[in-house]
């Protein structure tokens, strides 16, 4: 195992180093790695490593949760108003809409199935998005009328939206049955994780302020803490619904507000553990995926997924109407929201692991939609941006600063 892992950590490290020189997404790198190095291919990765993959995959999804929270300003969602709000949910809501009505036709799965494989393509990437979004920021494009902020924002509510419908639809998928109190049980889950979220990230944030701990040490706290909020809803699932990973994001939220400072050594420190994850979570994604599975599906996974972009892009226009955003501008801000990688490496796998029926599907569907939309929505941001959306002049700056 040990021999597995130091393949998977160099071997990501170093291909997602070249792929990045050809302009290309790392993390596409790392999943075509993962494929060569697992069962399809060479078969030169411990099965032990496929066993823990499922408990590495939901530590990234934490420690990629925690950083969203402790990076987003709800002021400025305020400040957006009303198409940030909408985008958090929207464009999620009608791709899954998109692929609730072509996938049983397309692909034969039942509705619940159909419903599990729309939250997985539902979420945005934040690895994809977040980084270029901060460099439009410091080069003052789409500044005008906020883009940068309205991309981020909406995309990092937008994963949380998704996660939460798809261990709601895995109960589903797995029962088949569904009732008034499983519907309930949705947004019961949402204020209760919001409301354990608020009150440790209170907690946390008093500590911090009464006791002087080092950086590291309060990385450990935050990240046990989160630990402890999964086994919560572990342990209460029998009785009543808690969305832990809300918890873990609206605890970042609130460290945010009550310390900005600190939030950022806290969330500078989660990057670099996110380094690490990062190459596990994409080549582990990539080692469990069953090529010949993958190839006997034919072209029908790609047809729902095209289906479910369109849909998706349908439902950021919807989401931008009746704003001050040119056709240019709505057009990059769709362009933003077609990226898929991480949320998908994160929860693609877990029906497969659960051994649910329509596990392989949802895996490689997962990894097709990363595969195809992380380069696309990386290579159309990169490329298009400078004419789609008008760069912050200094006029225009000291007027904002005047007003």
């Amino acid at each position: 195992m040990i021999l597995s892992l130091g393949l998977i950590l160099v071997g990501g490290f170093l291909i997602g180093l070249l792929f990045e020189r050809f302009k290309i997404p790392k993390i596409v790198g790392m999943i075509l790695l993962g494929i060569l190095l697992g069962p399809s291919v060479l078969n030169f990765i411990d099965p032990i490593m496929l066993t823990i993959s499922p408990y590495l995959r939901q530590i990234a999804l934490v420690i990629i949760l925690t950083r969203s929270g402790l990076s987003l300003n709800l002021k400025n969602l305020k400040e957006i108003g009303r198409p940030a709000i909408l985008m958090c949910f929207v464009p999620a809501t009608f791709e899954i809409i998109g692929v609730l009505i072509f996938a049983p036709i397309l692909l034969g799965v039942n509705i619940f199935e159909a419903l599990l494989i729309g939250a997985v393509l539902g979420a945005v990437s934040p690895a994809i998005v977040v980084p270029r979004m901060i460099k439009l920021q410091n080069e003052k494009y789409g500044e005008k009328h906020h883009i940068p902020e309205l991309v981020m924002a909406g995309a990092s509510m937008d994963d949380i939206y998704v996660i939460v419908l798809f261990y709601s639809f895995l109960g589903l998928t797995g029962g088949g049955t569904i009732n008034a109190w499983i519907i309930a049980q949705i947004p019961i889950s949402i204020i209760l994780g919001t409301v354990l979220g608020i009150i440790v990230g209170f907690v946390i944030s008093f500590i911090f302020k009464k006791i002087k701990v080092p950086l590291v040490v309060k990385i450990i706290i935050l990240l046990g803490l989160s630990f402890l909020m999964i086994g919560l809803e572990e342990i209460l699932k029998s009785y009543i619904s808690i969305s832990s990973l809300i918890g873990i994001m609206v605890t970042g939220i609130i460290i945010f507000l009550k310390n900005k400072e600190d939030a950022k050594k806290i969330e500078h420190g989660y990057k670099n553990l996110w380094s690490v994850f990062e190459i596990l979570l994409f080549v582990l994604v990539g080692i469990s995926v069953d090529i010949k599975y993958a190839f006997s599906s034919g072209f029908m996974p790609l047809v729902v997924l095209a289906i479910a972009l369109v849909f998706r892009m349908i439902g950021v226009f919807a989401s931008l109407l009746f704003t001050k955003l040119t056709l240019k501008e709505r057009l990059f801000v769709m362009f933003s929201y077609l990226p898929k990688a991480t949320v998908q490496a994160s929860i693609g796998g877990i029906a497969l692991s659960m051994g649910l029926d329509c596990g392989p599907l949802v895996l490689t569907i997962a990894v097709l939609s990363i595969l195809i939309t992380a380069p696309l929505g990386a290579i159309l941001m990169d490329t298009t941006y400078k004419k789609l959306i008008p760069k912050l002049e200094i006029e225009d700056l000291e007027q904002q600063n005047l007003v």
